[in-house]
């Protein structure tokens, strides 16, 4: 081995190791009531005008929300998909050009900054929960949060500390997910 080289860390040199925060993402639902802090929100927020877009057209923009009558109003519009907004101290909306021509390259730009947003907030020692915002919702949505026409918002992602029964894992370790050999196929689909 080269005098010069330092030995390889276990993390660097443990490829599950190194993804486990990514494995350790979940989607939560209960929360204290302790508020959220300035700074851990801007650092959300950072992470959220960092995500990848479609064309790299960063189409969303972000209303954060820490209004507890405001997030209750949405929590009652959109039942059961914003159930987590309940309890939620704080939440940010993610808005979108309504554009009905480009709905999937938008849902995927949705659904990535939506998924950062969530494993921003493990790496913070916070939790985020998705709630899903439906098309016959969005109309008391967009009234809820003053949008102008032309936007809408599929996607709220509520932000707390997680309730004891939140951090209590609901399946057995390893029994959470389908084993790979089910999921996995190598070079062809195999049956």
């Amino acid at each position: 081995m080269n005098a010069d080289k330092a030995p390889p860390s276990t993390a660097a040199s443990d490829p599950r190791g190194r993804v486990r925060p990514l494995l350790r993402t979940r989607q939560v639902r209960e929360f204290t009531d302790e508020p959220i802090q300035d700074d851990v929100i801007d650092a959300m927020l950072e992470v959220a005008r960092w995500s990848g877009s479609s064309r790299n057209e960063q189409p969303w923009r972000f209303v954060v929300i820490r209004d507890a009558a405001t997030i209750a109003r949405l929590a009652a519009a959109g039942m059961p998909q914003t159930r987590l907004l309940h309890t939620a101290p704080a939440a940010i909306a993610i808005v979108l050009p309504d554009e009905p021509d480009r709905a999937v390259s938008r849902a995927f730009d949705d659904g990535r900054v939506a998924e950062r947003l969530l494993i921003a907030a493990g790496m913070l020692d916070i939790a985020a929960g998705i709630a899903w915002i439906r098309g016959d919702v969005r109309p008391a949505i967009r009234e809820a949060l003053g949008l102008p026409d032309g936007w809408l918002v599929r996607t709220i992602v509520g932000l707390g500390h997680p309730t004891a029964a939140a951090r209590t894992p609901k399946s057995a370790p390893g029994e959470a997910r389908r084993p790979l050999e089910e999921l996995v196929h190598r070079e062809r689909w195999s049956g």
